[in-house]
């Protein structure tokens, strides 16, 4: 595994080279504005009635239904929600990129389950900044980034892993580190940590406490300042200091109690059902269950939700 940086980037590899960013959305709105801040030409493509190409149009950029952006461009990168790749390449990227063009893509997702069918004589490049459009841009603004996995699934010119760290060093990732990568480990590792860790296991573990706390007699509002509130001082200290060091910076009690309970909590089992998690994603079982149920499962979970989040804001 290669791990780049500024020093290691050349952005000159984008002078006087058009980038289309297709989609104006969280990721497509930072990105656009992280490239042009760093000097590149950038291009919007979106739906012709979309909001996605006023918002970039009042925003200063120049802005094209998504067919028009790709044909003028050489780097076009591909930051639509993933659901709608396939239908986008299909319709309006592909048939209008050029030779030797190269379409990038912000994860591995549609690469690894939807598998599109690709022109042969573009490289095929990803740059996955690990967080979400409005932490790439604050961080940007503020003079630091997010580290981005980088990956060639194709390089048809021989210079794609070259535009791909410039690309990365003009949003922001080279101030931090840019990681060598495949579209599978990032679509696969995504995935995963979503599902066991970020949004599924953290926000489940953090409901149960309050849950438990509450059922127990004691107020809500306790429960949510010692079970969700403290969470991110917790967190910011992982990040800043690793797990070893946030338990020097915690209290004496903090400390002990965790480390002697916490097994209790995510045990053998819990490592058992992130296998088995980790399993359906690298299968394809969970893309699979994905598409055919994404909107009402979203739909039912968002009502089922909706009295615990009542209580805790």
């Amino acid at each position: 595994m290669r791990i780049w940086r500024d020093d290691d980037m050349d952005m000159s590899v984008l002078d006087g080279k058009a980038v289309a960013v297709i989609g104006y959305g969280i990721q497509g709105r930072a990105q656009a504005q992280n490239l042009r801040d760093s000097g590149v030409r950038v291009v919007v493509g979106g739906r012709p009635e979309g909001r996605g190409i006023a918002a970039a149009r009042e925003e200063g950029f120049e802005a094209r239904v998504t067919g028009q952006a790709v044909e003028g461009a050489d780097v076009v990168f591909v930051l639509v929600p993933d659901e709608a790749h396939v239908e986008v390449l299909e319709s309006d990227i592909c048939p209008n990129l050029k030779s030797g063009a190269t379409l990038g893509f912000a994860c591995g997702y549609s690469l690894t389950f939807s598998r599109p069918k690709l022109p042969g004589d573009v490289d095929v490049v990803m740059v996955s900044p690990k967080g979400t459009g409005n932490a790439l841009r604050e961080r940007f603004v503020a003079g630091g980034g997010l580290p981005a996995l980088v990956a060639v699934h194709r390089d048809a010119t021989g210079r794609a892993l070259e535009t791909a760290l410039a690309y990365a060093k003009a949003i922001g990732s080279g101030r931090v580190a840019a990681i060598e990568s495949s579209f599978r480990e990032e679509a696969h590792t995504d995935l995963f940590g979503e599902q066991a860790v970020l949004c599924g296991g953290i926000p489940r573990l953090m409901e149960a406490g309050f849950q438990t706390l509450v059922e127990a007699g004691y107020s809500p509002e306790a429960a949510y300042i010692e079970c969700v509130w403290e969470a991110k001082a917790v967190v910011d200290l992982i990040f800043e200091r690793g797990i070893a060091g946030m338990y020097e910076g915690v209290s004496p009690t903090a400390r002990y109690g965790g480390l002697t309970r916490g097994e209790r909590i995510a045990d053998d089992r819990v490592r058992t059902r992130m296998r088995e998690i980790l399993a359906e994603v690298s299968s394809g079982k969970f893309a699979e269950e994905f598409e055919a149920a994404e909107g009402r499962v979203v739909r039912d979970m968002a009502a089922a939700q909706g009295g615990f989040q009542a209580r805790l804001v």
